[in-house]
Formats: C-alpha cells, sequence, structure tokens
C-alpha cells in the first residue's frame, strides 16, 4: 500500500484530495491501439466524483459539466487505477470538484497521474429537480 504522503516520482507530486474509488484497468477496457480507452477512464472519474458528491449533497446528484479534461499519460491493462477528488467550491444547488486519476503500475514509480479534470454535480431531490446543499456540513 502507498502512504499518502510519499511523494510520486512521476511531477513529484501527490494526489491532491482523497482516494474515492480504486479499480483495476482490464483488456476490454482497450482501444484499438490497446491502451484504455479515454471514454472508460472518464466514466471512472465520473463514478469517483458521483461517490465525493453524493456525500456532500448527502444524497442523488447529477454530473452536468466536465471541463478541462487532461490526459497526461495513458493508462495500460493492469494498471491500478485510484481516482482522487477535492472541492473546488460549493454553490446552493451545485458542487465543483477537482479530479485526478493516478494509476499504480507494476515495475514503475508508485503512483503516476494519468489525468485530470473538473466536474460540476447539481444536488437533486427525488423528482430530479435541483436542491439545495447544505454548505455547513459539506465543508466540515
Amino acid at each position: 500500500m502507498v502512504d499518502k504522503h510519499e511523494k510520486s516520482h512521476d511531477e513529484g507530486a501527490m494526489p491532491r484530495g482523497d482516494m474515492c474509488t480504486r479499480t483495476l484497468a482490464m483488456p476490454g477496457d482497450t482501444n484499438p491501439s490497446g491502451d484504455i480507452f479515454g471514454g472508460w477512464l472518464m466514466s471512472q472519474m465520473d463514478i469517483a466524483g458521483g461517490v465525493l458528491a453524493s456525500q456532500i449533497a448527502e444524497g442523488r446528484v447529477a454530473t452536468v459539466a466536465v471541463d478541462g479534461m487532461t490526459f497526461h499519460r495513458p493508462v495500460y491493462v493492469g494498471d491500478v487505477v485510484c481516482v482522487y477528488g477535492d472541492i473546488d467550491r460549493i454553490g446552493n444547488t451545485s458542487m465543483v470538484l477537482h479530479l485526478e486519476a493516478w494509476v499504480l503500475r507494476r515495475n514503475q514509480p508508485p503512483r503516476i497521474k494519468v489525468t485530470e479534470a473538473t466536474f460540476t454535480f447539481v444536488a437533486i431531490d427525488a423528482n430530479g429537480r435541483p436542491r439545495p446543499v447544505r454548505k455547513d456540513e459539506a465543508m466540515a
């Protein structure tokens, strides 16, 4: 297990935020070149962001925007993909999260940042309508 405070050999940085999800990249997730398909990685980040956003909102959320999606490095079959999330800001009904995908790769440095983006989620009620996010509890 990699210590959260251990520096990565890739860019000398540490993941921003807390780990939201961890999964294994499998052969069925590849593009025609044999690398992991970018859409699969984006979906993993959306899942991780949804986990964090629903904790913040204490309920159901919906993704409304993805900005600044940057693919820094490829993901390979067998990589363990860890997605980290951090709050950028919280509005009345929405929250903006910074998400980063890092991989644990065999015979490589402990972690490598492969992708990052900003995701916006809206808290929604049972009818799918926006509802307030309680900022005081979300920031605790």
